[in-house]
């Protein structure tokens, strides 16, 4: 059948834009593809729904700031809602869709876009200075000999190094390149594996990686981080790791066929997934990349010499 020549065995349908396959009805077929993005893009709105207002509130309640947003605390509830939301979406759409979503590749593909879109999100975070190091000449001797060479300075009355730590023009840690570094060489390594089937260790390297360099990383800052030597942030990285694992070893769901980053962009090559993730770009564009602690001023007066 030419479907089955372009598109692979009919029971076997792409799904979410990192080429997770899933297991489906053999009557389905090609139809069942856009029953099968509903049904992803579904559980992408669920936990994104609760997981971008918890980036405002978390911060809220461990940094009693109002206006700042908190990955760690987003990605903690993420990360604990997920699999309820998967079964949820399992239970109810699934028998009407002939769908299945497996638990496992699923949640390893959610790692693994946390780590990447954490690391390449750290570029920010040089740009506007914050969630920076410490000072480099307070540091342990070992750090500080270490990061003499290698360091950042930041300047600029509007970088929050600046205004919140009075640290402009010093000497810091470089956390941020350092995460950016280890985040997207974990993410790489993570989707090598999963390419390769590997789903339960690509989900274990992309979260154990990630969640005990947010707990070292957070010893390595100088920004405020809650009350208390060990923060909450920290806490919530480890309560994350253990809980993920814990469930990633109890999955045991995999699809019969491996992943293919082929069938990934046709199921990504849609228009319908494209105006979505379009429309998602531009809610969380406009919730959360827009500075409520900064304000620019336009001014337009008149050349009196040229008139």
């Amino acid at each position: 059948h030419p479907w089955q020549r372009a598109f692979g065995p009919p029971s076997l349908l792409p799904c979410t834009v990192q080429g997770d396959r899933i297991q489906m009805n053999n009557l389905v077929r090609f139809l069942g593809s856009l029953k099968l993005n509903v049904g992803l893009l579904l559980i992408l709105v669920l936990v994104l729904g609760v997981a971008m207002p918890a980036a405002r509130i978390m911060a809220r309640v461990v940094e009693k700031k109002k206006h700042t947003f908190t990955v760690a605390g987003a990605f903690f509830v993420a990360v604990l809602i997920a699999p309820p939301v998967l079964w949820l979406v399992n239970l109810s759409v699934g028998p009407t869709l002939h769908i299945q979503v497996p638990f496992l590749p699923v949640m390893a593909t959610m790692a693994i876009a946390y780590a990447i879109g954490e690391g390449i999100g750290r570029l920010a975070c040089i740009s506007f200075g914050c969630c920076y190091g410490k000072p480099v000449a307070g540091a342990h001797p070992l750090l500080a000999r270490l990061f003499t060479s290698w360091n950042f300075v930041f300047f600029g009355n509007t970088k929050k190094i600046a205004y919140a730590s009075s640290l402009q023009g010093v000497p810091v840690i470089p956390v941020q390149a350092l995460t950016a570094v280890i985040y997207v060489g974990t993410a790489l390594i993570a989707v090598y594996l999963f390419l390769q089937s590997q789903y339960l260790v690509a989900f274990v390297t992309a979260m154990s990686v990630t969640q005990l360099w947010r707990f070292i990383s957070e010893l390595l800052r100088a920004d405020y981080r809650g009350d208390g030597r060990v923060s909450a942030y920290q806490i919530m990285s480890i309560v994350a790791m253990v809980y993920a694992l814990s469930i990633g070893f109890w999955l045991t769901d995999i699809p019969a066929h491996p992943a293919s980053i082929a069938l990934g962009l046709q199921s990504l090559w849609d228009p319908g997934t494209l105006l979505f993730l379009q429309l998602l770009w531009i809610v969380s564009f406009v919730y959360m990349g827009r500075s409520s602690v900064t304000e620019a001023r336009m001014e337009i007066h008149l050349c009196n010499d040229k008139i």
